[in-house]
């Protein structure tokens, strides 16, 4: 394993030292295993919601809300930006499948959903972000938003993340679960963890990544072996791809410093002790969103690398991965199987559809039985309506047919059965179907002698024996496209 990602290394693009930090730590005593401008202010971006996680799940052990607590999406939530689930105002989620969500699809509208539904404000939360980075030791970090989007002042660093990672390892970990979900199902929809190393790398089991312009691919990455775990800090990678390569060697690297590589030790011995670099955050965005890119830089990129080139240096990064397992390790759980989510209070019901990920409305079926006749005479006055939904069709008149084209008439009777549609109360002459004998016309015992009053010419159903009547026809509308998450 170790050979394939070095191999790996070898062929991905990798930014200036200066241009990135990292920092792997033991999780249980905080050791520094290994740091690169660890204390250097750094955009966060979408990493911020492990703190959004940390604020919430800290609101639950209180006892201030449920993991079945509902939450209503408002128009705050909606207004945010992608990456997010989609719905629309006045959806409820749990805050359990807002957790799911937010964790494995990153959705910035939940984030927002789980701040207000914790401190009722985006402002308030924040403040209760701000306090408990305060209260951790978090002396590089403030957040003014839940979901990491682009803000001036909201900042962390490397040293800061990993202390915030070993406070949800710790402090949390009956709700470990949410940190190495693999992906979540949704209907028909699949989203997969952003974090590749899950189910690939040998022992990983958490935790979150972020992407912004400013602040290039940011990880923070978990791992377990032989009951040792360690926290891996990766910010401002070049893609997601050498994210994910420099976050797996800094976690090869932290589980052999034992074996001969004690050159990684630092001078300094606990993440608290690492010194913050008095400076402002760097902005990669010309790095990172500049023209000189072939495509823009997404948070989603792997899918497209890996899917659309399978002998790419990242696609082959992660076959290298899939095989191994380390001496220790748990077993690879080769992604897993995504979790339902759902909105509303209770799980679909089994067999049934569950909703997407924006909410749409219900699939109708409409039933259109054998329509009753209504047309208007030559004077303008309305015939008798049939006694039933069954009633036998009126005959259509032949001289109208003849004038208003029996031809197209003919075509909509012989698809449909029946009329299509009743005549608008100013045409006249309104294409009617041709005569057809009905065998329920005796069954329901309705006369058709009104529908022609001025037409004496019309042939009239004969009336046959009781016969069932038609099986009504099933019309499916085409399914709401605007369910789709942009």
């Amino acid at each position: 394993m170790w050979v394939g990602i070095a191999c790996a290394a070898t062929s991905l693009a990798t930014t200036r030292a200066g241009a990135e930090a990292l920092l792997v730590i033991e999780a249980e005593n905080g050791r520094v295993l290994y740091a690169q401008n660890a204390g250097q202010p750094w955009y966060p971006a979408s990493v911020t919601k492990l703190m959004t996680a940390y604020v919430t799940l800290r609101a639950v052990k209180e006892g201030r809300l449920a993991l079945d607590t509902p939450l209503t999406v408002s128009p705050n939530a909606v207004a945010q930006s992608p990456v997010k689930m989609g719905f629309g105002v006045g959806t409820v989620v749990t805050v359990d499948n807002a957790l799911k969500m937010l964790m494995v699809k990153s959705a910035n509208d939940m984030a927002v959903v789980l701040a207000e539904g914790v401190a009722g404000s985006i402002e308030n939360f924040a403040d209760e972000m701000n306090a408990d980075a305060r209260r951790l030791g978090m002396i590089q970090s403030s957040f003014v938003n839940p979901n990491g989007l682009p803000a001036d002042d909201q900042i962390s660093s490397a040293r800061d993340l990993a202390i915030l990672a070993r406070a949800l390892i710790r402090e949390l970990p009956e709700y470990d679960y949410y940190w190495h979900l693999p992906g979540i199902r949704m209907g028909k929809i699949v989203r997969w963890n952003y974090n590749t190393l899950i189910g690939r790398y040998p022992g990983a089991d958490g935790m979150k990544t972020g992407f912004i312009c400013a602040s290039g691919f940011n990880l923070v990455a978990s791992a377990t072996r032989n009951g040792r775990r360690l926290v891996a800090v990766v910010l401002g990678a070049p893609s997601s791809a050498a994210r994910a390569l420099k976050a797996a060697q800094l976690l090869e690297r932290g589980f052999n410093t034992n074996t001969g590589m004690s050159w990684l030790m630092q001078p300094f011995s606990t993440v608290e002790s690492v010194q913050p670099i008095a400076a402002a955050p760097p902005n990669l965005r010309d790095e990172m969103c500049g023209g000189h890119r072939k495509r823009p830089a997404t948070e989603d990129e792997d899918d497209l690398v890996a899917n659309n080139n399978p002998e790419s240096p990242y696609a082959v990064f992660l076959a290298s991965l899939r095989p191994a397992k380390a001496k220790g390790a748990a077993p690879l759980q080769e992604m897993g199987e995504p979790v339902l989510v759902y909105t509303g209070t209770k799980p679909p019901a089994p067999g049934a559809q569950a909703s997407t990920e924006s909410k749409p409305e219900k699939k109708k079926t409409a039933v259109i039985k054998p329509a009753a006749a209504k047309d208007k005479d030559k004077d303008g006055a309305s015939a008798t309506s049939a006694a039933t939904s069954r009633a036998a069709p009126k005959p259509k008149p032949k001289a109208t047919a003849a004038k208003d084209g029996a031809k197209d008439g003919a075509k909509d009777a012989g698809k449909d059965g029946a009329s299509t549609a009743a005549a608008s109360s100013g045409d006249v002459a309104a294409p009617k179907p041709k005569p057809k004998v009905r065998k329920d016309a005796a069954k329901d015992g309705a006369a058709a002698s009104a529908a022609a009053s001025d037409d004496a010419s019309a042939p009239k159903p004969k009336p046959k024996k009781p016969a069932p009547a038609p099986p009504p026809m099933v019309v499916t509308p085409a399914a709401d496209q605007s369910s789709q998450v942009k």
